[in-house]
């Protein structure tokens, strides 16, 4: 690896975002998870979530773009589990439906922990998902279309999260001292990132 493919690492990794993530329940079409989790990646985020009944969740290699080096999936068999995992970790659920209690999507402090909650568009997300969020949003749509596809509307609410963050500062000091992780973990994570192939092989193994 040369100086400046590490260097280039380093820098990306110290704007990482780990409080940022998306959660899609009920996904069907793994190209637009894949998707979704380009974007996660471009305003930095490490990790998107998947709450669905199938056995296995992959991103697409011609929707991911190479992004499935750099974001981990986490398969969730149900709406209350992966809600429940992410809540205690500390995030503020923010589902994206429309209803009378839906806030216009600027107006959430994406700065805070935080998990954006998608469906597919054609059912959206379940009922049982809307009560478990703790704020509901919408995206502003003056056409005759009465929602946008998945993956445009999670990129919306995604940059608006990394203008916040932005704007906070949050992207200019390297995320182990903003989130207070040891030097050894700091560490692990670079390591994940010069190589990607080798960490995986070592997780599967338990190693």
């Amino acid at each position: 690896m040369t100086p400046k493919r590490l260097n280039t690492i380093k820098n990306t990794l110290n704007r990482r975002q780990p409080d940022l993530t998306v959660v899609m329940e009920n996904v069907r079409k793994p190209h637009n998870l894949a998707a979704v989790a380009r974007t996660l990646e471009a305003v930095g985020g490490l990790d998107i979530h998947a709450i669905t009944a199938l056995t296995s969740i992959r991103l697409t290699q011609l929707a991911a773009g190479g992004t499935k080096k750099w974001i981990e999936v986490h398969k969730h068999p149900n709406t209350i589990e992966g809600l429940a995992h992410l809540k205690k970790q500390g995030h503020q659920i923010i589902a994206t439906t429309l209803n009378e209690a839906s806030k216009d999507y600027r107006e959430i402090d994406y700065t805070r922990p935080t998990a954006i909650l998608v469906g597919e568009e054609l059912e959206g997300i379940t009922d049982q998902a809307v009560e478990l969020a703790d704020e509901n949003i919408s995206i502003p749509i003056v056409g005759m279309v009465q929602s946008l596809n998945v993956s445009v509307a999670s990129a919306l609410v995604l940059y608006e999260a990394y203008h916040q963050r932005n704007k906070a500062g949050m992207y200019d000091s390297p995320f182990s001292q903003r989130l207070h992780i040891s030097a050894f973990c700091s560490g692990v994570y670079l390591f994940g990132f010069c190589r990607p192939s080798t960490t995986l092989l070592l997780f599967n193994k338990r190693l």
